[in-house]
């Protein structure tokens, strides 16, 4: 015979015919056993099974956070699909955030009747230059037409804008000289009027304090109008209305920061909301201070109440060497495309 071994804590010895045994004590007797794979007790079976379902059904919920369709967009051609006229004309360079809207009912035959519009905001190139708004429109969304009249509306200085079309109206909320965020409708999206500023108020209804207040991105769900606005891109706060005139913050502390990474360490603002499959989406774009050339990235966060916002890990959604920034994604059909306006207009899809 071999000697003795020990598994698991028995003694094995093997016979004359190479088969093995295994023998305990069990009050004072030798007690031969088989040699069988060891057993988890009942509880610990349970509980196992318990973790097993609980990861089954936590891990899938994580992963939907942010579905490949809000995250993955692939540049579309080698070239952006709008830029500045150039020297020679009132938009020597184009600037900050435009906005693309979608008419789901256009199929982009009828000239009168266009599904792709774009509003966007020209200047002569320099810092000080009237920032003027200008129009554009589109059958697929690639290729584009200027509007005859542009600049469409020069009354006023008018950058970095979204637009809410309700009840047969345009809703223009857009930045002014200095950064002081303002309203202005039309029902063509042509003919713009100036409702005037912005009136937004610190949750008790005391004026918030002066300066800038800019990149103003606007909801509108049950009678509610929600204003997500930054201040010197050091954070993104919110504001709630329910007549348009008087917008008081839901928090005076902001409800988006910077420092996730250094693609949003030190700057942030927020460019549009978007809905999808009951949550909430926030396309926005992030820096960091002390860099030459300033680099900006598009990135996004997810919420399920507008004001608990979870950043996305894997931010930016486009190299950040590309610096394309201001971002807006769009819903063509079951497909959505990711434009980035600043200083010139990319398609990805």
């Amino acid at each position: 015979m071999r000697p003795n071994r020990y598994r698991h804590g028995v003694r094995v010895e093997k016979s004359a015919n190479g088969e093995a045994s295994a023998s305990r004590c069990l009050r004072g007797r030798r007690t031969t056993v088989g040699l069988t794979p060891p057993r988890l007790p009942v509880t610990l079976f349970f509980h196992s099974l318990g973790v097993c379902l609980l990861l089954l059904l936590v891990v899938p919920l994580q992963a939907d956070d942010f579905p490949p369709e809000m995250v993955r967009f692939k540049q579309h051609g080698d070239k952006p699909v709008f830029t500045a006229a150039g020297p020679g004309t009132w938009e020597v360079k184009i600037r900050e955030r435009g906005w693309i809207h979608l008419d789901p009912t256009a199929d982009g035959t009828d000239s009168a009747k266009p599904k792709y519009r774009l509003w966007y905001t020209g200047y002569d190139g320099t810092r000080e230059g009237i920032k003027r708004l200008g129009y554009a429109t589109s059958a697929d969304g690639i290729a584009w037409t200027r509007h005859k009249t542009n600049p469409i509306h020069d009354q006023n200085w008018v950058e970095d804008m979204s637009i809410v079309p309700h009840g047969g109206v345009f809703h223009m909320f857009a930045e002014g000289k200095d950064d002081q965020a303002q309203l202005l409708t039309s029902r063509d999206g042509v003919q713009w009027q100036r409702s005037g500023q912005l009136d937004v108020r610190k949750s008790n209804g005391d004026p918030i304090e002066p300066g800038p207040y800019g990149t103003p991105t606007a909801w509108l769900e049950d009678g509610v109008w929600y204003l997500f606005y930054e201040r010197s891109d050091a954070g993104v706060w919110l504001a709630t209305s329910r007549d348009l005139k008087v917008w008081k913050n839901v928090s005076d502390e902001p409800v988006l920061r910077p420092g996730q990474g250094i693609h949003d360490r030190d700057l942030i603002a927020m460019n549009q909301i978007v809905k999808h499959k009951g949550r909430y989406y926030a396309y926005y774009h992030g820096s960091a201070k002390g860099e030459t050339p300033s680099l900006w990235s598009t990135c996004v966060a997810v919420s399920d109440d507008l004001r608990m916002w979870k950043k996305y890990d894997n931010n930016p959604l486009l190299p950040r060497e590309r610096n394309r920034s201001s971002g807006i994604v769009i819903r063509d059909g079951d497909r959505f495309r990711l434009y980035t306006m600043h200083s010139e207009v990319w398609l990805h899809e």
